[in-house]
């Protein structure tokens, strides 16, 4: 596997104190990437929870509740932390745990860092009050808050040496980044229409008398929101379908681990599809008991022989 690992017995105490607060975060604020990344050998899983930490710290600062000229200030900020880390700049006393632990990361695998800079244009994006005419400017935006997630994590995973197409790991990275967030523009439509947001492109809207938008539990009148919903989760599909040409790239913990965080979108998706009206009326989620088996079915590789079969009989 590409990559390097460093043993427990060879990290200083104040980095893994700086691990053990990213992790704290990541079990207290992201269940779903929480429980994929469990499955992750552990300097693999604490990298992963710097990442989310970081990532954390830069959506919080969109989402908050802080003026804008404020927002700006401290994204701008968190920039000049990024660009620390990215220099080596940061010390292991270093006051910031989150810095600390990211730059640790950093130095034991080859995260492509720069993926964090996009997320923060993403953010910027946001409180810019951007909206999307079409699928392909949305596309620029989700690559931004969801493909460079997929890119950095990857970064962390390493491909399996010797993997047929491993060149274009990032590429599938990216696109199953697309496929995750698409998922969840879809689940937190109404939240976001409540907090002056719309993601979902202004053309579908139209497509389907939906311009409206969703300001209450139900859909606009005379819409067809039914046939948007399934329009928008045929394509996250499709995303899906692309982006898990990963998995067999991966070695087994790293692509259970992918497999079980998509894995659950992918379920989310398909509650989605079957009441489409759901996401008006509240979050939709999975309960623990099925993501545990979504967990088992990823750690058993159902998902990445799946993929692989269907790869060779594209090729047959």
């Amino acid at each position: 596997m590409i990559g390097t690992v460093e043993s427990s017995a060879h990290t200083s105490a104040p980095v893994l104190a700086a691990y053990s607060y990213c992790e704290a975060v990541t079990g207290q604020q992201a269940r779903n990437f929480a429980y994929g990344i469990r499955l992750l050998p552990t300097p693999e899983r604490r990298a992963m929870s710097a990442l989310y930490a970081f990532s954390r710290r830069v959506d919080d600062i969109g989402d908050g509740d802080l003026a804008g000229d404020v927002k700006v200030a401290r994204l701008e900020e968190t920039r000049a932390v990024l660009a620390r880390i990215q220099k080596g700049a940061v010390d292991e006393d270093d006051t910031d745990p989150v810095a600390v632990a990211l730059a640790h990361a950093a130095r034991v695998f080859p995260i492509p860092l720069g993926g964090l800079d996009e997320l923060i244009d993403g953010v910027q994006m946001d409180l810019r009050g951007e909206t999307y005419e079409t699928w392909d400017d949305l596309k620029v935006y989700c690559r931004c808050v969801a493909g460079a997630i997929g890119r950095l994590s990857l970064g962390v995973f390493g491909t399996e040496r010797g993997a047929r197409g491993a060149e274009r790991a990032p590429e599938y990275a990216d696109t199953l980044g697309l496929a995750l967030q698409l998922t969840n523009i879809l689940r937190d439509v109404r939240e976001d229409a409540e907090g002056g947001r719309t993601y979902l492109p202004a053309d579908d809207l139209a497509k389907f008398g939906c311009s409206a938008g969703f300001s209450g539990p139900t859909p606009p009148a005379g819409s067809d929101f039914a046939g948007l919903v399934h329009f928008e989760v045929r394509r996250a599909r499709a995303l899906f379908a692309e982006g898990y040409r990963l998995l067999p790239m991966l070695d087994r913990r790293s692509g259970a681990c992918v497999a079980a965080m998509a894995g659950i979108y992918r379920r989310l998706l398909d509650r989605i599809e079957r009441d489409p009206e759901a996401v008006l009326r509240g979050r939709v989620s999975l309960p623990g008991r099925e993501k545990a088996y979504v967990a088992v079915r990823g750690l058993s590789g159902l998902d990445a022989r799946h993929v692989t079969r269907r790869a060779v009989r594209r090729r047959a």
